[in-house]
């Protein structure tokens, strides 16, 4: 197949699409491919995401079950463990997770894999598109030559690009489908192919012209949001010794109409991209003898900030006649982030972690989240009641959850630590409350 003809079935709809990694990224993609009309496969190696998925249960904040039952019906979306299914395809997108090893070097075995799965499948003629988020040069230094070495020619019968993944998951306003696209191919057949397809399901395609500036591009973006966070870390910690409200100034300092974007403190930093992204540059960048400073010191500050929670907690119960040890710590929300259920990099894992080493009687709510694992106990979900209020010592919120009434919980409970400044406003008596 030419890219003449990859093109024409690209615009009628007629082409297959096969999505590797039905995560919170590869599914909602997989969905919104399907809305357009394009017949999808989502593929993954989880059987009972699978299971669920083709009996219409989403998992994911971004994709309503009903949605997903009726592209199911529509006969446009199915979920399979069968890699099979990409030898048929058109165009392979790859929207699998790149974590980080202990060491902190990245860990792109799920891309490996997937790659290696595709280009044993490979035809002539497929569009193959890698979103997950990785060092630059990962595209043509990795993905490419998997599919040379199979007989592919780049340009001509394979083309290749990267478009990195941009999902905030439980964003209401911005979900998949209203996020711009940023495409580089390695070639300008490539760009013009991967740019052509995204076109018809979102609003604006920015093209560049190679997938190492795409790469940088998504990289940038995080080591931003991580350096700012870290920024409104550490100002919240010089505004506690300065006895003022870290809220309060920003708010102030926000109210300028240029030159400056609010970002707030928090207990870390948490979810698939702003703790593990800018030490993908960090990494790449050492192994060519730089050193990226402004990644490091954020990422030393932010990583710093569920001790600095744990000892707020320790103070405060101190200054009313209490220890750690044998204390009732409620604890609301384990999420990353308010309104979802995700808790990877969750930094709330750490404080609690930290709070039962110390002899804490821990207990959780979050309504998104039914258990955790906490150094090999499973720990359950309790419900927000005033008894459970009145009883802890100490009421610590880590996730902003709309759900909470945070009224009632500044009412009924003894002493609150909020890490989000959720409780903005509401009068408590003083020392009841301590604010970041």
């Amino acid at each position: 197949m030419t890219d003449a003809t990859l093109i024409d079935r690209i615009r009628d709809r007629a082409a297959r699409i096969s999505v590797i990694g039905q995560g919170y990224v590869g599914l909602p993609l997989a969905v919104e491919f399907a809305r357009a009309g394009f017949s999808v496969n989502g593929l993954d190696t989880d059987l009972d995401r699978v299971t669920a998925l083709n009996s219409g249960r989403s998992y994911s904040p971004d994709v309503e079950s009903d949605d997903l039952a009726a592209l199911l019906r529509a006969g446009r979306y199915e979920a399979t463990a069968d890699l099979s299914v990409l030898e048929a395809s058109d165009v392979v997108i790859i929207c699998v997770p790149t974590p980080l090893r202990k060491s902190k070097d990245p860990d792109i075995s799920y891309v490996v894999a997937a790659a290696e799965a595709a280009a044993a499948r490979f035809r002539p003629g497929q569009l193959v598109v890698l979103e997950s988020t990785t060092y630059p040069g990962t595209t043509e230094e990795l993905l490419l030559p998997m599919f040379q070495a199979r007989g592919a020619t780049i340009g001509k019968d394979l083309f290749v690009a990267f478009s990195p993944e941009r999902i905030d998951p439980g964003n209401p306003t911005f979900k998949a489908r209203d996020i711009p696209k940023v495409v580089g191919g390695v070639t300008p057949v490539c760009t013009r192919l991967a740019a052509a397809l995204y076109r018809l399901i979102v609003p604006l395609v920015h093209e560049v012209s190679s997938p190492k500036i795409a790469e940088l591009a998504k990289l940038y973006e995080n080591v931003f949001r991580n350096v700012n966070i870290a920024l409104a870390n550490e100002f919240s910690l010089m505004c506690q010794r300065l006895g003022v409200s870290t809220k309060e100034v920003i708010d102030a300092a926000a109210t300028k109409p240029f030159g400056f974007m609010p970002f707030y403190p928090g207990p870390g930093i948490g979810g698939h991209c702003i703790p593990v992204d800018p030490l993908y540059l960090a990494w790449t960048m050492r192994l060519r003898g730089y050193e990226a400073r402004f990644i490091a010191l954020g990422d030393e500050i932010n990583r710093a900030m569920p001790d600095h929670v744990v000892e707020l907690v320790a103070d405060g119960l101190n200054d009313r006649r209490r220890a750690v040890n044998g204390a009732r710590i409620l604890t609301l929300g384990v999420a990353y982030k308010r309104g979802i259920g995700d808790i990877r990099e969750s930094p709330a894992l750490e404080i609690l972690a930290s709070l039962r080493k110390r002899g804490a009687e821990v207990a959780y709510v979050d309504p998104y989240v039914a258990s955790i694992a906490l150094d090999g106990a499973v720990l359950k979900a309790v419900e927000l009641t005033d008894g459970e209020l009145a009883a802890a010592d100490c009421v610590l919120i880590l996730t902003d959850h709309p759900e909470f009434d945070y009224r009632r919980i500044v009412e009924t409970a003894a002493f609150v630590v909020d890490t989000r400044n959720a409780t903005w406003g509401i009068p408590a008596p003083a020392g009841r409350i301590l604010r970041f």
